[in-house]
């Protein structure tokens, strides 16, 4: 008998919201399987913010259904509340309290009886390269020291599923570094992360699946180099050690483009395995040696681009 498809941790139908009359999600469909990073992108103003605090039970919406860990947003906010976490653009950090300090009020929001409750503070702490500095004010701390403590104390209630709104914006390099592994870590555990970045090698680096929002609607969806091979401008780069086997190789293969200087020429292709293994045998059928191949494709920015008509942008996230 065939098994049973695992349930979704996240699953919107036809959702609806508009602000003023304007039209904000216009009845976007996505699932989110437990366990996976799933990243929603989209120039500002295409609804990402609205999406999260809808499903996080912030908000309301004006149609379709949402559910989170298998609880109906609506009917069962407070179920849906203890067992997400949220980690916002702008940090929940007190800043007259220290990072420990930071800890155990959610220790104590969460009801942890005192012995679990340290147990967890110091083991968070731990994790996210904080313990040296658990004892000054927050307010001391760097951009990236913040962040990490932010999303510390989203996991002090071991959510399920973590909404990640913008994680890393203003982040020096080494602090995404890390806040992707603590990301990667929590997946490996079987935790879901939903993640709205602008920062498009993130959703590459991190997600598993994408979808991509503009003007209210999801325009495309699949994983990351799903969307890279669905837009053009993907080629194999052939390179010759002479001009004789660049012009067989150009008679032979249609479409191509080449480079005289360079004795080199690019192929159209999606660069996946069957056209690659097309293209070979083409090579060998007529006996066309090659120095070098390489293979390009588009990467997250040409599909926003192709796909929104704008280019990625960063900073601060209208709705």
């Amino acid at each position: 008998m065939a098994g049973i498809a695992p349930r979704p941790a996240i699953a919107v139908s036809g959702l609806r919201k508009s602000f003023g009359g304007t039209a904000v999600l216009a009845g976007i469909d996505f699932e989110v399987p437990e366990g996976t990073t799933f990243a929603l992108l989209g120039p500002n103003g295409a609804g990402k913010t609205t999406a999260v605090q809808i499903l996080s039970t912030l908000i309301g919406f004006d149609g379709g259904s949402a559910s989170v860990a298998g609880h109906d947003v609506v009917r069962q906010p407070g179920a849906v509340r203890a067992v997400i976490g949220v980690t916002g653009q702008f940090s929940a950090v007190d800043s007259l309290l220290t990072g420990a300090e930071n800890l155990i009020l959610m220790a104590d929001l969460h009801h942890l009886d005192r012995a679990e409750g340290r147990r967890r503070v110091s083991g968070l702490l731990d994790r996210f390269d904080l313990a040296g500095a658990a004892r000054k004010a927050a307010a001391t701390y760097s951009g990236g020291m913040r962040r990490r403590l932010d999303l510390a104390m989203t996991l002090v209630g071991r959510p399920r599923v973590i909404f990640l709104d913008e994680p890393t914006t203003g982040l020096d390099p080494r602090s995404r570094q890390l806040m992707w592994q603590i990301v990667r870590e929590l997946v490996a555990d079987g935790v879901t992360i939903f993640l709205t970045t602008q920062y498009l090698d993130e959703a590459d680096e991190l997600a598993d699946r994408i979808a991509v929002l503009d003007h209210g609607e999801v325009v495309a969806a699949g994983t990351p180099d799903q969307l890279k091979r669905s837009v053009p401008g993907g080629h194999v780069r052939l390179r010759f050690s002479d001009a004789a086997g660049l012009d067989v190789a150009f008679r032979t293969l249609g479409g191509a483009t080449r480079d005289d200087e360079a004795l080199s020429m690019q192929v159209p292709s999606d660069g996946g395995v069957p056209a690659l293994r097309q293209l070979l045998a083409r090579l060998d059928q007529h006996g066309i040696e090659v120095d070098e191949l390489t293979v390009h494709t588009p990467d997250l920015d040409d599909v926003f681009f192709a796909l929104t008509g704008r280019p990625a942008e960063t900073g601060q996230v209208n709705r």
